[in-house]
C-alpha cells in the first residue's frame, strides 16, 4: 500500500487514506436494491466478521462510531434499566451519556485518567449491585491513549455475572486484539475512519444472540438505528435505508488489503509502530501519560511540559512541519496532546512526527 502526499495526520481519526482505497470511491453507483450491491453486502460482511472474530450477527451503518454505540444501547436496553458504565475518559463518559439520553439508570465506575479499569472493582460493583442489566465499556480509550483489559472485564460480566456486555471498539477493532465470540462480547461497535483505513461514514455493530434476546424486551425508542429492520433486510441482502455506496467500495478494498496482511500481522504492526513512537518520544525526555502496560497501540498520550500551551504547540507543529497531531479532551485539554497511529504509518512519518514534536518544543522553551 502506498501513499499520495498530503498532511502527516496523525490524529485519533480519520486517518490517512491510500490511493488504492480513494480510486474505489470513483466507482459508479449501483442500485443498493439490487444483486450486485447484494453480492457486496454480503461478502463485506462476512469479512468484517473475520476481522472481528465473531460468527454471530453484524450490521453495517451508515453512520459514525457514535451510531453504532447508540444502536447497540436503545437495541438491547428500556428506560429505567439499571446500567454500569466503566469510564476512563471522554469516549467512555460518551457512551455513559447515550444512556442516560434514553433513560436507562446509569451508574459510573470511573478511574483516573491514564489508567485503566480496575477488574476487581468492576467485580466488587457487580456484587453490589445485583439489579444492573448492562454494563458498557470502551475498549480503548483515544482520550487518553489507554487500553482496557477486556478480556479480564468481560470473563467477570459474563462468566461471573451473566450481565449484557456492551463494548466501544471504536478505535480498536482492526488495530488491537478483541475477540468478539470468545470474549462473549454482546455487542462490539467500530468505525471505518480507525484501523479500517477507510474515509469516516460508516459504522459497524456486532449482535450475539443474548443481545437478540434483550432486544425482544427492550423498548427504548429507535428508527433509523432499528436492527430489527437491518435484520429483516439482509435477509434479502439489502440495507433497511439507502447505505452510502461509496465507502462501501472503499470499504470492499481495504478488507482486501487488511486480510491479505493477516489479522495478526496488522496487530504486531501496530504494536510496533506504537512502541516506535512511545520510544522517541520519551528519547526526547517527555512523559507518557499512560503506563507501559496499559498504553494503546493505536494512540499515544503525551504529557506536555509545564508552561507549554498544547494549542500553539500544535500549531508549530502542523505550519512548520505539516505534522497534525491533536490536544487533550475535557481535563486533560490543556496538559497533553495525542499522536494517532492507526492504520498504515510508515517509518517516515514517524521520524517526521518525532522531528516536529523537537523542533516544536524548542521554539516554546
Amino acid at each position: 500500500m502506498s501513499k499520495i502526499s498530503q498532511t502527516n495526520l496523525r490524529i485519533p481519526g480519520p486517518t490517512p487514506v491510500t490511493p488504492e482505497i480513494l480510486n474505489e470511491m470513483s466507482r459508479f453507483m449501483i442500485n443498493h436494491r439490487g444483486d450486485e450491491f447484494r453480492s457486496l453486502i454480503e461478502s463485506v460482511t462476512a469479512r468484517l466478521k473475520t476481522i472481528y472474530q465473531t460468527n454471530q450477527d453484524l450490521y453495517i451503518l451508515t453512520a459514525s462510531g457514535t451510531g453504532a454505540m447508540e444502536t447497540a444501547i436503545v437495541n438491547t436496553l428500556s428506560p429505567g434499566d439499571s446500567v454500569l458504565a466503566i469510564t476512563i475518559g471522554a469516549f467512555g463518559d460518551r457512551f455513559a451519556n447515550i444512556a442516560e439520553t434514553y433513560g436507562a439508570n446509569v451508574e459510573i465506575l470511573r478511574s483516573k485518567l491514564g489508567e485503566p479499569a480496575d477488574p476487581d472493582k468492576v467485580k466488587a460493583h457487580l456484587n453490589s449491585n445485583p439489579n444492573i442489566k448492562a454494563v458498557l465499556v470502551t475498549h480503548n480509550e483515544t482520550s487518553t491513549g489507554v487500553t482496557n483489559d477486556l478480556k479480564s472485564i468481560a470473563k467477570i460480566v459474563k462468566d461471573d455475572f451473566g450481565k449484557l456486555l456492551l463494548v466501544d471498539g471504536v478505535s480498536s477493532v482492526g488495530s488491537i486484539p478483541l475477540e468478539t465470540d470468545s470474549w462473549k462480547c454482546d455487542a462490539v461497535a467500530s468505525a471505518s475512519q480507525k484501523g479500517w483505513m477507510a474515509p469516516p461514514g460508516l459504522a459497524f455493530l456486532s449482535f450475539s444472540l443474548e443481545a437478540w434476546k434483550a432486544n425482544a424486551y427492550s423498548n427504548m425508542p429507535r428508527f433509523y438505528f432499528d436492527l430489527r429492520e437491518y435484520k429483516k433486510y439482509m435477509e434479502i441482502g439489502q440495507p433497511p435505508w439507502t447505505p452510502n455506496l461509496s465507502l462501501f467500495f472503499a470499504l470492499d478494498k481495504t478488507l482486501d488489503l487488511m486480510l491479505d496482511e493477516g489479522v495478526a500481522n496488522i496487530h504486531t504492526r501496530h504494536t510496533e509502530t506504537a512502541q516506535k513512537f512511545r520510544d522517541g518520544v520519551q528519547e526526547l525526555g517527555l512523559e507518557l501519560l499512560a503506563k507501559p502496560e496499559c498504553a494503546s497501540d493505536t494512540i499515544t498520550s503525551v504529557v506536555l511540559p509545564e508552561g507549554i500551551k498544547v494549542q500553539e504547540f500544535l500549531r508549530l507543529a502542523k505550519l512548520d512541519h505539516n505534522v497534525e497531531m491533536a490536544g487533550g479532551q475535557q481535563s486533560l485539554a490543556s496538559k497533553i496532546f495525542r499522536i494517532g497511529h492507526l492504520g498504515l504509518v510508515t517509518d517516515e512519518e514517524i521520524s517526521q512526527t518525532l522531528s516536529a514534536i523537537k523542533s516544536s518544543l524548542e521554539k516554546l522553551q
